[in-house]
């Protein structure tokens, strides 16, 4: 005999909050687990493809493995120190920017910028304290993370850990399936394949969208010989997933450092702007319908929120999880609904069965 609801509902709410409260307190001691956890995900159906191939779970894991080896040394050796160095730079550079800025406004409009504008006081105010403090505000950031993910975590842990999981995958899932409530097995098999079908569209498609697109703003912007380009590509790609954000920050920074380094000459202006203009054309018509879909059922603000609330309680790790638990969140809620639109409480009384 089935225990009665509200004894389950108690029960399930119980095991929640002692999982909630437990990552709460591991906090970043799991953040190696998650990114393993993570990597497995995004690899796991091309161990699958390569499974249909012919390859062994074993070979194609491997493939993987000394595939993700060489990208990762690529990135190491060419790719991080020069976003770094730029980075550096242009906290360096953003006084003379500002500068520049204010004598092109006090040439077009004096009576603006005066000594004893406001205006005026806020563009020195702002200037000086980027010079000062952002380069303390990278250097710490870098730091904390340095402490966060040390050479061990980074470099043995999480490779160690996205291979396992990789390569026990479908076991552990076999294994999550047999240990379902029996009752429930139907309904919690339908969410899941829900979630997984959102997280797939979101996750490994958005994912490989902000890869693109970022790759391709970093290429353009450097061959258009914009300073501090690769930054700006890093930027716009990896916010990219939040619908609009990302072009607009990017194309904002983009725009107002080519207006700086090429005032006057407009045909540069001009192809910086462009190249925002063909990433977003190519985004919206081709990138994201076909890697995508349109049946993610992510709002942006939804996006916003999630990132917020779980950054705020869970730091870093939060971060990593809240696009996830998002998705699910809106699978479950979209079910709810679903399921009080065909209940009693809904339709009243007057309804006629089905």
């Amino acid at each position: 005999m089935a225990l009665p609801v509200g004894t389950q509902m108690k029960y399930w709410g119980i095991a929640s909050a002692v999982f909630m409260v437990i990552m709460w307190f591991l906090g970043d001691v799991i953040l190696p687990f998650v990114l393993g956890g993570a990597i497995a995900y995004f690899l796991d159906p091309l161990a699958d493809r390569l499974e249909r191939m012919g390859a062994s779970r074993a070979v194609a894991v491997t493939l993987i493995t000394l595939l993700a080896l060489l990208v990762f040394v690529v990135m190491a050796l060419l790719v991080v120190p020069t976003l770094i160095q730029q980075s550096v730079a242009l906290f360096d550079t953003a006084p003379k920017l500002f500068g520049q800025f204010q004598e092109v406004l006090t040439e077009r409009f004096p009576s603006v910028v005066n000594e004893d504008s406001v205006l005026r006081k806020s563009l020195i105010a702002i200037g000086q304290t980027i010079s000062d403090r952002g380069g303390q505000v990278l250097e710490s950031v870098l730091s904390s993370a340095a402490s966060l993910i040390n050479v061990v975590l980074l470099f043995v842990i999480v490779p160690v850990v996205a291979f396992y999981l990789l390569y026990d995958w479908d076991r552990m899932v076999a294994r999550i399936d047999e240990l379902l409530p029996r009752d429930h097995a139907p309904v919690i098999r339908h969410l899941a394949r829900d979630i997984d079908r959102t997280l797939a569209s979101f996750i490994r498609g958005m994912g490989t969208v902000c890869l693109i697109l970022g790759t391709y703003y970093a290429l353009a912007l450097m061959l258009v010989g914009l300073q501090f380009g690769l930054v700006v590509g890093a930027v716009a790609g990896l916010i990219t997933f939040i619908p609009y954000i990302g072009a607009v920050v990017g194309g904002a920074l983009a725009i107002g450092l080519a207006l700086f380094q090429f005032w006057g000459d407009w045909v540069s202006i001009g192809l910086v702007a462009g190249i925002f203009v063909l990433g977003q054309v190519a985004e919206g018509n081709f990138l994201t319908p076909k890697l995508v879909g349109n049946s993610v059922g992510l709002h942006p603000v939804w996006l916003i929120f999630a990132l917020s609330v779980f950054g705020a309680l869970f730091g870093f790790v939060g971060m990593l999880v809240a696009v996830p638990v998002a998705a699910a969140i809106g699978v479950l809620a979209r079910f709810l609904i679903s399921r009080y639109m065909g209940s009693r409480l809904y339709r009243g009384l007057s309804s006629t069965d089905e």
